[in-house]
């Protein structure tokens, strides 16, 4: 099993020394837990009591480092200055939901090993959020199925004119393209597997975009503004994953200062930002930050 928080040398950069003990405490017990199977009619089968979420990548659009570049974050050596285009994979009992394809999602499953998707989330149709889409063809291959794919109108509505290719008549299929199912978005909680999903609205500048709900965890990002009929959603949250673009006033992301304006205005136990741009500099901000609230990373692991 791969420890709670990644990898063993992003622990050694995350972790506080008196979180340490606890950190790897939890990797064991959940390690034993991973391991341990039941007997049944059809053979042995693998006990998960926990939603385990994956950050696939943490950074904004351009991703960190940024092209043409010379910065200090950009030119820094610390591995949690690294980040790849935003996106998350929620996982329970054998059943694994992806929220967006971003544009690094290639060299995300490979970096994590990812062969199995059961369900697509959509947040919002910017480049950044689904230009890997086609890489969900070697899914369909290799696992024989369709993947279903969630979306508001407005996303499947651009998923549709973007990549007509894959949703249009084709003329010439070539190396194939992904077999993907649209379903859009509906005010209710899914159940997806073992893992209830309730979509939330969000603000994005004049856009309205999805976040998700997935049991006490909530995931925003692009968020500009939440909705007062959308923050009665996020009561008693466990974790909250939100966007802290950068320290500036943005016209269609949370500024750090707003993020953690709308932290302390939803309470939850433990605060995640992502979608991070080039200034933030792990280090640096961490020291920075509030009680319960850090700066995600490529690669972190948390379970619920």
């Amino acid at each position: 099993m791969i420890p709670l928080w990644g990898t063993k040398a992003n622990d050694e950069h995350n972790a506080r020394p008196n979180e340490q003990n606890s950190i790897w405490l939890a990797t064991i017990f959940l390690g034993l837990i991973d391991s341990c199977t039941i007997l049944s009619g059809h053979g042995p089968a693998t006990i998960n009591i926990f939603m385990e979420i994956l950050f696939l990548g943490t950074g904004t659009s351009t991703g960190v480092p940024s092209l043409c570049c010379d910065c200090e974050v950009c030119l820094s050596k610390d591995p949690r200055n690294k980040r790849l285009r935003s996106s998350i994979m929620v996982r329970q009992n054998g059943h694994t939901i992806l929220v967006d394809t971003s544009t690094d999602l290639r060299q995300q499953c490979l970096l994590y090993g990812i062969r199995e998707i059961d369900t697509v989330l959509y947040t919002h149709h910017h480049a950044d959020h689904v230009h890997g889409i086609d890489e969900l063809r070697s899914f369909n291959f290799f696992n024989k199925t369709k993947l279903p794919v969630y979306g508001n109108a407005q996303t499947l509505y651009h998923l549709n004119k973007n990549f007509s290719y894959i949703f249009g008549e084709t003329e010439q299929i070539g190396g194939g393209i992904p077999q993907l199912i649209l379903n859009e978005l509906e005010d209710k909680t899914y159940h997806f597997g073992d893992i209830p999903v309730t979509p939330l609205d969000i603000q994005h500048g004049k856009l309205i975009i999805n976040g998700f709900r997935f049991k006490d965890c909530a995931y925003i990002t692009d968020c500009s503004k939440i909705p007062e009929t959308t923050q009665e959603k996020l009561k008693g949250l466990k974790v909250l994953i939100l966007n802290a673009l950068g320290f500036k006033p943005h016209p269609t992301h949370f500024s750090l200062s707003q993020a953690l304006e709308a932290a302390e205005t939803l309470q939850p136990e433990r605060t995640i930002l992502t979608h991070i741009n080039h200034h933030f500099d792990h280090e640096k901000v961490s020291r920075d930050l509030p009680k319960g609230v850090e700066l995600a990373l490529d690669g972190m692991r948390i379970a619920l």
